[in-house]
Parts: C-alpha cells; structure tokens; sequence
C-alpha cells in the first residue's frame, strides 16, 4: 500500500519562487509523485508515496517553523495517486480571484466531523451548503444541500451574493479538503451571514471519522483515484481523457462513451 497525504496552510508567504526548487529536489530524490502549488497566500500539497518517503517530506517541510503546525491528511491506496511530481507556483493555492479574502486573517469557524453528524442525527435546523464544482456534486453529496449549480470557484463569490439562503440561521459549508471553505466561509461572513461553519478536513474527513453518514454517492477526488466510497475505498468511476468529467459505472456503459474520444457530456462538441 502507498501512502496520500494532502495539507495546506494560508499564510503570508513572500519567498514562495525561492521555495520551489528545495521541495521539488527533495521529492525527486525520493520518488515522491504529486503536485504542491506555492504562492503569496500559502501551500497546498497532495502527494503519494511509500509511507518511509512520506514521513521523511513531512519531516523536511516541518524544518521550517511555519510549517510547523499544518495539518497532514493521510490515506492509502494499492496504486501510486498520481503519475508524476509537479511544484508549481501560482497567484492562489486555491482560485477565487478576490485578494481582499485571506484566511490566515480572518476565516469562519471549523466543526468536527462528529458534531456535525450529531446535528444531522438531531435535525438540527442548519443550512448545508456545498461549495465545490457542479460535475463534483453529480457524484455525490450530503442530503439536502445547496448547491450553487458552480461550474468554477471563482463563481462562488457572485453566487453567494445573489442567493436567498436565511443569514440568521447556521450555515455549515464543505469542500472535499477544506481548503475552498477557508475562503467560501469568509465571502459568506462579509456577506453578512451570522454563523457560518466548515468542516474540518472537509468530505475526506468527515469520511474517515463517520464513515459516510447521511452522505449520498460517492466523492470525487483530484487524483488517479477519481472517486471513493464512505469508507474512503476507490470507486469504479473514471474519468473521460477527452473532456475530463467523472463517469459513473452506469455513465460508462453508454455508447458516447468512447475513452480518449467522447463521453456523454462531450459528444456534441465532438462533431
């Protein structure tokens, strides 16, 4: 089995070019395959790996005290997540496009993944949002959640202001990591929102320690994964190489599905 970590942290982080060429030496040197985007708001990391290889990046990031306290997500997989090693600097770790919002300054509060099942459980009145991308939610999500109907993060912003959820009454959003609702809940604080919440660690974690509860479907994942269960197994679905959407099993046995060709949500533009 491999290991998958992925970690962020929003941080004020001027020397991000500098940064670039130490960590991808060190990932290179020991076969460590995946992509960590560096720029002036923070990290962002996703990587695979044999477990002693793992533990030796993360001692290596840890060198540098700001680092010192990020939060690492584990998990396994039979096959390597990903196909090759990338460090890419970029203007956001991850792309709203608004400067203005900074986590590492102000962002909504976290609830653990089992308090938010015990509301759920209760029926605790609460508005669940989700933030991520339309073909992300068609493979999943909670029971009763917004959605947005996104195609793009950088959506959201708008979305948020034209929408006519209650601003009086608890709103819990979540992201497949956490880190979109580090920015998402601060757009909804501005917007005048009055107790807005994101869950810690995102879907993964809230996967790992409820096991999958009042969760429809399956989550999509950035990785060669593409999919995974409740129980964070991998999933059958694939994606199309043509267009890049998930399919499901069921999506795969219809006849625009041709791999490399067409999918049923690309077929038109085929032609």
């Amino acid at each position: 089995m491999l290991t998958n970590i992925s970690a962020y942290k929003f941080l004020d982080m001027h020397d991000f070019e500098e940064m670039r060429a130490p960590l991808q030496h060190f990932c290179y040197s020991q076969g460590i395959k995946g992509t960590i985007l560096l720029s002036p708001e923070g990290i962002n990391i996703f990587l695979s790996a044999e477990r002693e290889q793992i533990d030796a990046f993360v001692e290596f990031l840890k060198e540098d005290e700001r680092f010192d306290d990020i939060w690492v997500k584990y998990s396994e997989s039979e096959e390597c997540a990903f196909r090759k090693m990338n460090v890419r600097l970029k203007k956001e770790i991850i792309s709203m496009g608004v400067p203005s919002v900074k986590p590492h300054e102000f962002t909504g509060d976290s609830i653990e993944p089992a308090e938010f099942k015990r509301w759920l459980d209760d029926g605790k009145e609460v508005t669940i949002l989700d933030t991520r991308n339309d073909y992300e939610i068609r493979m999943g999500t909670f029971e009763g959640a917004v959605d947005f109907d996104i195609q793009s993060f950088r959506a959201f912003p708008k979305a948020v202001a034209e929408c006519e959820i209650p601003k009086d009454k608890p709103v819990v959003m979540f992201c497949t990591g956490g880190i979109r609702c580090e920015k998402a809940s601060v757009v909804m604080l501005n917007e005048g929102f009055e107790e807005v919440y994101q869950i810690h660690g995102g879907i993964l974690n809230y996967f790992e320690q409820t096991g999958g509860a009042h969760w429809n479907g399956e989550c999509f994942v950035f990785d060669r994964r593409v999919g995974v269960a409740g129980d964070l197994t991998e999933t059958a679905t694939e994606v199309c190489w043509a267009c890049r959407e998930p399919l499901t099993v069921e999506e795969q046995k219809n006849p625009a599905f041709v791999q490399g060709v067409s999918c049923p949500y690309c077929i038109e533009g085929t032609h």
